[in-house]
């Protein structure tokens, strides 16, 4: 697949420089860091939550794990997992598990976890389990300009 097509339409309708990187099959953030010969701290992976609200996409590095019970009390909402199935209908165009930190190119609103805000280098999932995208740091955390952000992550 290489790269999600609202992904892509994303990037370039916002003008932001990145590149496509392929790497062998992985099934998780972990997997695919060390597949890509990139650092867990520089993925920037996706989990998809929510509540009767709605859906809130939370953006940590792959070296750590959201913490519900935090984000719930900074987001003054009862967030849990999204299903799988909630998921393949929301990011229709990704493969199930490999879905990028963009929540605004799915019309989702994302909150970032301040542990990717000094990154100089952020990769994050293409969209399939074999592709990621690369892109300067300072141009991911503008696509999230407009997110809220705070600490709601801890290592893994």
């Amino acid at each position: 697949m290489a790269i999600a097509a609202r992904l892509k339409w994303y990037l370039d309708a916002n003008g932001v420089e990145y590149e496509v990187i392929p790497h062998p099959h992985s099934s998780s953030s972990h997997e695919t860091a060390t597949a890509a010969h990139v650092p867990k701290d520089q993925l920037a992976k996706s989990v998809v939550l929510e509540d009767p609200e709605g859906y809130v996409l939370a953006v940590l590095p792959a070296s750590r794990r959201v913490s519900i019970g935090e984000l719930r009390e900074q987001l003054d909402r009862t967030v849990e997992l999204a299903s799988e199935g909630e998921l393949e209908e929301l990011f229709d165009d990704c493969v199930t598990g490999a879905i990028p930190p963009l929540g605004a190119a799915y019309g989702i609103p994302s909150v970032v976890d301040d542990a990717l805000l000094e990154a100089s280098e952020i990769f994050f999932e293409a969209g399939d389990h074999e592709d990621i995208v690369h892109m300067r740091g300072e141009e991911f955390l503008g696509l999230l300009s407009g997110s809220r952000h705070g600490r709601f992550s801890r290592p893994d």
